[in-house]
């Protein structure tokens, strides 16, 4: 088909919504390792998992055979308030770069809550108000997640209550804002509110937090509240199962104009965004029907895949959550306080995790300067102010076109942007003023994580 006929943004109508979410695990050959019990080191049953989490959330997390889950109809009416997402030609990018590759990108920004989160955070809120719960308890790093719960709770008429990770609740006040405009209780993490909180503080004094803080924190604060069940925004199989719209309709979109992409990008923190986006891809892949090559772009200051090792962690730094087999730089691991606050996780989903180890994926960390100098030219031709934990992908992206450019290739590129900027303007003030550094831990500082590590046979035996 010629180029002509494919339009800047590829739109699909609403009655070519996806119904059914992808569970990638039904063709995974290898399948995800299962949480274990961290007193035990038996794999957790769903009655243990249901103390912490919502019944149809612990099914979905354990559901390694369905290949699709039907999307409840309430749901599906939600998504139609900003689904269907575009899928965007970047014609402007592609010609300022001089490049013969064809570029696209799946846009999720376009909802109040500006990112992709929404669409696993409305899902995780309906399945608790059909529980009969009366709230949810979450942690939150840049915020989009902690954004979009609180909008989906504020729809559905649950109680929110958000640990936000300190450094973040510093520097994107208004992004807190937005949570507290949508009747959530926003708390800086780790506090004094919890004892998992004041032990963390105690241990590190002065810390920024992290995620893994923030998670132990809202774990505590649910188990312990009657009505209430914790939530993630990102990690948890079923998270990635929700986010699979994304990827169902990229894929719809380019199927619409005969598009093949050669290379899929996305940013990976704990990997809802990457994994959302290419698990209808990754399911040809593993049924061998098509090729695709995958990259996960991570921070160099928090390089979970890239230098990280695959053993059972705890997913919170207060260990009171199961473990889960991962790529990880240890649950004690405090990043350093760069400016995509989405990115500052010590591990990778155990999805996305074996993946990666049994080699369908590949991994690329970037240092923030360099993600900055992307996202500004991105936004100066594309018209989008991209949120930091996007422009790790446009990096990579970026990268990949002017290879093409060098080679002659006429390679199709698509990455996702996850969401936009614009309560990101400290870093990126940072970034202008020439005082935003580049941080990458040494194998000293990583050590400190692995050491906590738990160890017993068959993990991290030295």
């Amino acid at each position: 088909m010629s180029e002509k006929t494919i339009p800047y943004k590829i739109y699909l109508n609403e009655d070519e919504m996806p119904k059914y979410w992808y569970n990638v695990r039904a063709d995974m050959k290898n399948k995800p390792a299962p949480l274990l019990n961290p007193a035990t080191h038996e794999p957790m049953t769903a009655e243990e998992l249901g103390v912490v989490f919502c019944d149809e959330l612990v099914a979905q997390e354990l559901n390694n055979t369905d290949r699709y889950i039907e999307i409840p109809q309430e749901i599906l009416d939600f998504y139609k308030m900003y689904r269907p997402a575009p899928l965007v030609r970047a014609y402007c990018l592609e010609k300022k770069l001089d490049t013969p590759a064809k570029i696209y990108y799946k846009f999720e920004g376009n909802n109040t809550s500006g990112s992709h989160k929404l669409n696993s955070a409305i899902a995780q809120a309906y399945y608790a108000k059909k529980q009969g719960l009366k709230g949810v308890t979450t942690e939150t790093g840049a915020g989009q997640w902690g954004t979009a719960l609180s909008m989906a709770c504020s729809y559905l008429d649950l109680d929110c209550k958000v640990y936000m990770v300190k450094c973040s609740y510093e520097q994107k006040p208004f992004r807190r804002e937005v949570m507290r405009t949508y009747g959530a209780s926003v708390t800086p993490s780790p506090s004094t509110e919890t004892e998992v909180g004041r032990k963390i503080l105690a241990e590190h004094p002065g810390t920024t937090g992290s995620l893994g803080c923030a998670i132990s924190e809202a774990v505590e604060t649910a188990v312990g509240t009657e009505g209430y069940r914790y939530v993630l925004g990102s990690v948890l199989n079923q998270v990635l199962l929700h986010q699979s719209v994304i990827g169902v309709e990229a894929k719809a979109a380019l199927d619409k104009y005969g598009v093949t992409p050669d290379i899929i990008i996305g940013c990976a923190g704990g990997g809802s965004n990457l994994g959302g986006l290419i698990s209808p891809f990754m399911g040809e892949k593993l049924r061998g029907e098509k090729d695709y090559q995958f990259i996960a772009v991570e921070p160099a200051s928090c390089p979970s895949l890239t230098r990280g090792v695959y053993a059972y962690d705890f997913c919170d730094t207060g260990m009171v959550c199961p473990l889960a087999k991962m790529y990880t730089l240890g649950s004690g691991f405090i990043p350093s306080p760069n400016h995509a606050g989405g990115l500052r996780y010590h591990g990778m989903s155990s999805t996305l995790s074996q993946l990666y180890a049994d080699g369908y994926m590949e991994a690329r960390s970037v240092e923030q300067t360099s993600v900055f100098e992307a996202a500004e030219r991105f936004a100066r031709v594309e018209g989008i102010l991209p949120a930091p934990e996007s422009s790790h992908a446009i990096k990579v992206a970026i990268d990949e076109a002017l290879k093409c450019k060098e080679t002659g290739e006429e390679k199709t590129i698509l990455f996702g942007l996850t969401g936009t900027g614009y309560f990101d303007m400290y870093a990126y003030e940072k970034f202008h003023n020439g005082e935003m550094s580049d941080y990458i831990p040494t194998d000293e500082d990583l050590k400190v994580g692995f050491d906590g590590i738990p160890r017993f046979p068959g993990n991290m035996m030295d």
